[in-house]
């Protein structure tokens, strides 16, 4: 399997996710944002986390127009799979492959830490190793994690099975973290091959680090 990565200046979880889909045996390519093509045995496209370009304006607003992501729309709408984490969540809302927008946390400070996510739709190649009700432990780190979408469009995502994970304590109870509507975490479109997520399962690799749920999350592309 090959995994291509998208790199923009500000961002630095690109090697982190190089060293999760590594270790799942996954073969990598870091892939600059000026570069006008996806290479073309790319098996997963990953939006890595970050700060793109510093997030000014707003996150993800400026790396949208960079050289590369013609192609990534492309791929995507061509059938191509795409992961967005974190920052790379923010890219795909500001491209349009994704809906809703990414606000600014509800307490206006930037949380890091571990949170709990209770898996709400497993019928994704994404989430195709955990059941429906389970409950991961994965790291967060983010300033601007509070998704919206307003109430049209959360019917929708609910209509389509797109929302596919909401942020819980341990038990599976809403617990959230930021704002986001409906405790939102992380949602895919309509044709469940675009996939954005505000946690980090490439930081959920190692129990020595604090969790390994991100294995199960990440080996679901495997298939």
């Amino acid at each position: 399997m090959k995994v291509s990565i998208l790199q923009f200046p500000g961002t630095n979880c690109e090697h982190d996710t190089q060293h999760a889909f590594e270790e799942l045996g996954a073969t990598t390519e870091i892939v600059w944002h000026k570069d006008e093509n996806i290479p073309s045995d790319t098996d997963l496209l990953v939006v890595a986390g970050g700060f793109s370009y510093g997030d000014y304006l707003r996150s993800g607003a400026i790396a949208k127009f960079s050289p590369i992501m013609k192609a990534v729309s492309t791929y995507a709408n061509s059938g191509g799979k795409v992961l967005g984490i974190c920052n790379g969540f923010q890219v795909l809302t500001e491209t349009g492959l994704l809906p809703g927008v990414l606000k600014r946390n509800d307490g206006l400070h930037f949380i890091s830490k571990h949170h709990h996510l209770k898996v709400a739709n497993n019928d994704n190649v994404f989430l195709e190793e955990l059941n429906n009700g389970d409950v991961v432990n994965i790291p967060i780190a983010h300033h601007d994690g509070n998704y919206f979408v307003n109430k049209d469009t959360l019917k929708e995502l609910y209509d389509n099975n797109q929302v596919l994970l909401t942020y819980t304590d341990e038990e599976g109870n809403i617990k959230n973290p930021n704002g986001s509507v409906d405790s939102i975490a992380g949602v895919c479109n309509k044709e469940k091959n675009v996939f954005g997520l505000m946690p980090h399962p490439e930081r959920a690799m190692e129990v020595l680090l604090g969790s390994d749920d991100g294995i199960k999350m990440l080996k679901g592309f495997f298939k």
